[in-house]
């Protein structure tokens, strides 16, 4: 994986010009799947919802963590669904929340805890990862 995105937070002021950027550079891609990895804490869902906000959905979003998944409309994008798997035991479990059907849409699909889902991801979705180095948040992308 070649690295393509990269991007430095210093700060929460910042991060919307951040999750700007971060869409340009995905609506340059062949997929909609973005899989965010990172520590718990990191900023995935914080990130998320920025992309959600310039997205112009109505709701901008919160951690899906409860339900798993969480869905939103824009009507500039379209449908957009939002996964927390932080919860799932097997990748199976994802199974009974219709992954396939998610996954298998056109819609965006913002995917926090990828791992959880094994090898049920599509070859060439974009892989995403936020560190947190003292505070200062490193987001990076590659297909």
């Amino acid at each position: 994986m070649d690295l393509k995105f990269k991007y430095e937070v210093k700060n929460l002021d910042q991060l919307e010009d951040a999750a700007i950027k971060f869409f340009e550079f995905l609506q340059a891609q062949s997929h909609k799947i973005v899989a965010f990895h990172g520590a718990m804490g990191a900023g995935k869902t914080t990130f998320i919802k920025a992309l959600l906000k310039i997205m112009e959905t109505a709701d901008f979003g919160s951690s899906p963590t409860f339900a798993l998944v969480s869905e939103y409309h824009s009507d500039v994008h379209g449908r957009i669904v939002h996964c927390d798997f932080y919860r799932l035991k097997t990748p199976e479990e994802a199974y009974d929340i219709g992954i396939e059907e998610i996954l298998d849409d056109t819609c965006w699909c913002f995917v926090e805890w990828p791992e959880k889902l094994g090898n049920l991801l599509p070859h060439g979705c974009v892989h995403a990862k936020i560190t947190d180095q003292n505070g200062l948040r490193i987001i990076t992308a590659s297909v």
